[in-house]
């Protein structure tokens, strides 16, 4: 049985499930180092809803620029996580305290992107997990648009297919593939147990020689 996502929100941590999915053979889950998040305190813990941006020289006269970006975000469920890849794009920023209001109300858990975020200070009072690219005034319009949503994509260097588990805390975001979520939570709330085991012997004036060799891990 898969644990709640609260369960993997309060006992689990980005290091050691990087560990599991190394040991498993993963080893490019974890997004690059400049994905950070808004707010250190707090932990995201969710499924993914994904979609690409591509960038964009203005706008095409009558259309609406942000038409799958509002399509997304209007069917997020409970327990979603909205992930935006940019390619890399440092023209957009596709997140900001709007987007973050339509989501926490309809009861998404946090949101991720490679681009850049704005309204900072309103997002941080929300206690809404984002974690981005950078931090910029650019709107998406006429920089940025969605042009595909609910598909595989890249976000930060790592695939994220839709129904993936996407962890971040803040030592960054972890991205669990759905087919092998099973073994790696069983692996990761098995690895928690010895890490405290093993703290609570360091305490007592064990060696770190000792304690690995009993438990295995450090």
């Amino acid at each position: 049985m898969v644990p709640s996502l609260q369960a993997i929100r309060e006992r689990l941590y980005t290091a050691v499930l990087s560990d599991v999915l190394d040991d498993l053979g993963f080893r490019n889950q974890a997004m690059t180092p400049r994905i950070r998040p808004l707010d250190d305190a707090l932990v995201l813990a969710g499924r993914a809803r994904t979609g690409l941006f591509r960038e964009v020289d203005g706008v095409v006269p009558g259309e609406n620029p942000y038409e799958l970006e509002m399509r997304i975000i209007d069917d997020l469920k409970a327990g979603e996580v909205i992930v935006f890849g940019c390619s890399g794009s440092e023209r957009i920023a596709p997140w900001g305290e709007l987007l973050t209001t339509a989501a926490r109300v309809r009861g998404a858990v946090g949101a991720v992107t490679d681009g850049f975020v704005r309204d900072v200070r309103h997002i941080r009072s929300l206690d809404f997990p984002v974690f981005h690219g950078g931090i910029a005034p650019l709107d998406s319009k006429g920089r940025g648009k969605v042009v595909a949503i609910d598909e595989p994509i890249t976000c930060a260097g790592v695939r994220v297919a839709p129904g993936d588990i996407v962890f971040g805390d803040v030592d960054g975001i972890v991205v669990i593939p759905r087919d092998v979520e099973d073994e790696v939570l069983v692996r990761a709330f098995e690895k928690v147990g010895r890490e405290n085991v093993t703290r609570e012997e360091l305490l007592r004036g064990a060696t770190l020689a000792e304690v690995y060799k009993r438990h295995g891990v450090l």
